[in-house]
């Protein structure tokens, strides 16, 4: 299948409906792609239904008829962070000749304590919420274990926060867009779980983003696509420094594009957290296990590096929408693509997007790659 558009509100905390977010990156790919809604033969949704953003709503799929006016089937693929990966997988297996993939959610509604609770439903229920394990904290207790078995450290993660909000900087939908961040100002920032300081942490915003596939040959093709769950909790695992679901999507990923890791000429990764990035560079196969943090060091992930990730600003910085979060990476890397970054351009032929879900247990990568003519 092939990107014939790719649409994307700004992320952020405006107090936008979930209907005004999707109408508006629905018509962006829609007009991008030239196309109508009449056109798709089916609409895939992401959206984790929340019962806490106020807005009383479910049932979407006719909603997302009533707005784009037409009487088309709609699918809702939950996968809560790992959603907008999992609905574009889930739509390339349609085979459809057109499908409109869409990624929503409205994050920032109601109270910081009852927003983190509704997500740590994405936790175990036994053990990691009622221990209160929050998802910074389940991520901070990943951080000690590379930290003390392959040397990394707080420093490390401070440049993948650096670099993110740089790039943001440049990034006219990105949270972060115009906001300037300094180290010193990632380093003292407040602990929250260590060591994962506040800067360390994913932004939660309101967003949308979607993207017309069609069969028809287009200039962006999607040459891979691989999708993995692992059990839940990290502490069920052999490794909580390696995630299986990671290594298991990509290696579909590439056997299905005939690429390997060293054919990546820039990426998409899932920063939930920036331990998270420093683990998908070893995961991926763009570093040995253990050395992410020499990626970071060199500036090899920087946007005039050998392997420029995270170009948007990353969940770190871009913000992170949950549903909406994996085809925000598809518009970033289709935008790439065609040479329509503006100041956060990098060259490349052949992309790669990673999305998760929950700490590492669900996982989709997709392969995108740049068609001569």
């Amino acid at each position: 299948m092939y990107i014939k558009g790719v649409g994307m509100t700004r992320f952020g905390t405006e107090n936008n409906s979930s209907q005004k977010m999707i109408y508006e990156a629905s018509f962006e790919a829609l007009e991008d792609a030239d196309m109508s809604p009449d056109d798709m033969d089916a609409i895939v949704l992401s959206t984790t239904d929340s019962a806490i953003n106020g807005e009383r709503q479910r049932l979407m799929g006719p909603v997302i008829n009533s707005l784009l006016q037409t009487k088309k089937p709609v699918i809702r693929i939950p996968a809560v962070c790992g959603g907008g990966g999992a609905a574009l997988w889930s739509a390339l297996k349609m085979k459809h000749d057109n499908v409109l993939v869409i990624g929503n959610e409205k994050l920032v509604s109601n109270t910081s304590i009852n927003v983190t609770d509704d997500i740590l439903m994405a936790a175990e229920r036994i053990y990691e919420q009622a221990e209160g394990m929050i998802f910074p904290a389940q991520n901070a207790l990943v951080a000690q274990q590379h930290f003390l078995r392959y040397g990394s450290n707080s420093d490390d993660l401070a440049l993948v926060a650096l670099k993110n909000h740089d790039n943001a900087y440049m990034n006219p939908k990105a949270a972060f867009y115009k906001k300037k961040v300094t180290l010193e100002q990632i380093k003292k920032s407040p602990m929250v779980a260590t060591p994962l300081r506040l800067f360390d942490c994913s932004l939660s915003v309101n967003g949308a983003a979607a993207a017309v596939l069609t069969s028809d040959r287009t200039d962006i093709e999607i040459v891979g696509s691989g999708l993995a769950t692992d059990s839940l909790p990290t502490f069920e695992r052999d490794d909580m420094t390696t995630w299986e679901a990671t290594k298991r999507a990509a290696s579909a990923a590439y056997e299905q594009a005939g690429v390997s890791a060293s054919d990546i000429d820039f990426a998409e990764v899932h920063d939930a957290f920036t331990i998270v990035e420093l683990m998908a560079y070893e995961d991926l196969g763009f570093a040995d296990k253990g050395k992410g943090q020499k990626l970071i060091q060199d500036n090899t992930t920087r946007l005039d590096g050998r392997l420029p990730v995270n170009m948007s600003g990353g969940l770190k910085a871009k913000g992170h929408p949950i549903s909406a979060t994996g085809l925000s990476q598809i518009y970033e890397l289709a935008k790439q693509l065609r040479s329509e970054a503006a100041e956060r351009q990098v060259k490349g032929k052949t992309a790669l997007a990673q999305n998760i879900g929950g700490c590492g247990a669900n996982v989709a990568v997709h392969i995108l790659k740049k068609i001569a003519g």
